[in-house]
């Protein structure tokens, strides 16, 4: 066995389901991922492939590492950005990029991934000792899989590949592993939650890893006390329940801003407090419980009154039982805190309401929100966004019901991310109709890679917002979109008529009920409002 085939064994071993990427790779070249049982999915670029990883591991709660392999030198150059977007969102992926022959490893002007991946991966080595393929492969994704996930990088030299390894080849796989906060930390921060007045609970993406939905619900209704999320944490709290806030971002609902000014205590729950304009800026005055799996968290943006380290599930649940006996079954408060909710919900949306329904055309772009949020089935959908305009008019505007189906992002921003998170959602659940909503600038950056969807039979729901332009920065853009997706494979169509937008979104789920991925092509206004009533 050389180590091309040790590799795909370890992959198997692992659990990996898809190894994502771009040839040439030995991986890839000579069949011994297929081999080993792991389908290939070849992207069009590398970068959309390492998002489809990506996607893997969001919407496993990490249960399954996506994978990602790639040739040496323009491979890897071209994916970095991938694995940075990656990084940023926290997000578990194993990348084996292929590197130059060990002779020529640190020849100028050679790229060299272990010293240029370093900044945005959790682990990053290079594998220079055959024999060392099982313990590297394995630290690899232990690294991914433990503590708070992100990347790990092990690029092979080219002539290691294949290098026939002298012993038999063995592998014990990874484990995951929890760790739970400190129980003196849990008792002081139960005394202050207990003592709130006007407590916000802050939900992050690390309820998702944690799958720790149930016990988030659980202490909000405790302490009869509203729900936030962050963008990466929207859909780990039901937006339909009546302590919910909605999602933080750059535009977000009237309630949040309400709640968070009026907050005496703020507990974030799997979440950072990144200074970011995607999330959640800390209201001055009020004291910050922080938990968080991630301990250099701890103080970095947001000062925090009181802090705990650990699993999110694992401490909520050490909450819940610490505030047994502190507070009451009832404590009086709960109707008056979900009256005051919809009521500055109903204003809020009352000064929308125009633009979620106008008849205007070209087509606003708040009436494709309201129309999606009306057709999809909520218990069936996996929803995401792009960066710019389309996740600022979709976050504050759909409302999401189950978890992990939205996969909200923003720590960075790269164009076109959401088409290969929404191919990876869809290849994770095959029962569930897949969206991505972009825009101008994101489809002339990964379009191509419908047709991906199309041969790979990945049939996704595209929404494209088309209004000419690269967002609000006066970039003049062209196309005609869904010709595009039909010469790519695609069902396309273009909807010009708000009366037709409806309809043309139910042919679009009927075309992927069918198998075939669909591109829906909206003309829209250049729109440029967006609800920020934490700056009114």
């Amino acid at each position: 066995m050389d180590v091309n085939e040790a590799i795909a064994q370890t992959l198997r071993e692992e659990g990996v389901e898809y190894l994502f990427g771009f040839p040439s790779n030995p991986l890839f070249d000579t069949d011994s991922a297929e081999e080993a049982g792991v389908r290939s999915i070849i992207t069009r670029q590398e970068r959309t492939a390492v998002h489809m990883a990506d996607a893997v591991g969001r919407l496993t709660s990490g249960e399954q590492v996506g994978a990602f392999a790639c040739q040496h030198g323009p491979g890897t150059e071209n994916s970095i950005g991938g694995v940075a977007q990656a990084y940023g969102e926290s997000a578990p992926i194993v990348a084996i990029p292929a590197g130059y022959d060990l002779a020529k490893t640190d020849v100028d002007p050679k790229f060299n991934s272990l010293v240029s991946y370093q900044s945005v991966s959790k682990s990053c080595e290079q594998l220079a000792d055959p024999e060392a393929v099982g313990e590297t492969m394995r630290r690899a994704f232990s690294s991914a899989r433990n503590g708070r996930p992100r990347p790990s990088v092990v690029e092979v030299p080219k002539d290691v590949f294949y290098t026939d390894l002298e012993e038999e080849f063995e592998y014990t796989p990874s484990k995951a592993r929890r760790s739970g906060p400190d129980p003196a930390d849990v008792e002081t921060a139960a005394e202050t939650l207990a003592e709130a007045e006007r407590p916000v609970v802050f939900a992050g993406q690390g309820v998702h890893y944690a799958k720790g939905w149930n016990s988030l619900k659980e202490l909000a209704e405790t302490l009869e006390a509203p729900v936030a999320t962050s963008l990466n944490g929207k859909s780990a709290f039901p937006e339909d329940h009546p302590l919910s806030l909605g999602a933080a971002s750059k535009s977000e609902p009237g309630q949040l801003a309400h709640f968070m000014r009026e907050a005496d205590v703020v507990f974030g729950i799997g979440c950072s407090f990144t200074e970011t304009a995607y999330g959640l800026t800390a209201p001055e005055g009020a004291d910050i419980v922080h938990s968080t799996l991630d301990p250099t968290d701890i103080d970095k943006d947001v000062v925090s009154t009181h802090s705990l380290v650990g699993d999110a599930k694992l401490t909520l649940e050490a909450l819940l039982d610490e505030l047994d006996g502190r507070v009451d079954d009832d404590r009086g408060r709960a109707d008056d805190v979900a009256a005051e909710i919809e009521d500055v919900r109903e204003e809020w949306l009352a000064e929308w309401e125009a633009k979620l329904t106008s008849e205007d055309t070209p087509i606003n772009p708040y009436r494709v929100v309201r129309e999606l949020d009306e057709i999809v089935d909520k218990e069936e959908v996996v929803i995401t966004h792009d960066a710019g305009n389309p996740r600022d008019f979709l976050a504050p505007f759909f409302e999401v019901t189950e978890p992990l189906s939205y996969i909200g992002w923003g720590k960075t921003t790269q164009l076109g991310y959401g088409l290969g998170l929404t191919m990876g959602a869809k290849l994770v659940n095959p029962e569930k109709l897949c969206i991505n909503v972009w825009g101008d600038g994101a489809i002339g950056m990964t379009a191509l890679d419908l047709e991906t969807a199309a041969r790979e039979d990945i049939p996704i729901l595209s929404i494209h917002l088309n209004n000419f332009e690269m967002a609000s920065y006066d970039t003049p853009f062209g196309g005609d979109w869904a010709d595009v997706a039909e010469g790519l494979g695609c069902y396309g169509e273009r909807v010009e008529d708000p009366d037709e937008l409806g309809a043309a979104i139910e042919r679009g789920i009927e075309q992927t009920e069918e198998g075939t991925p669909a591109l829906i092509e909206v003309i829209t206004a250049k729109e440029t409002e967006l609800s920020r009533p934490d700056l009114e």
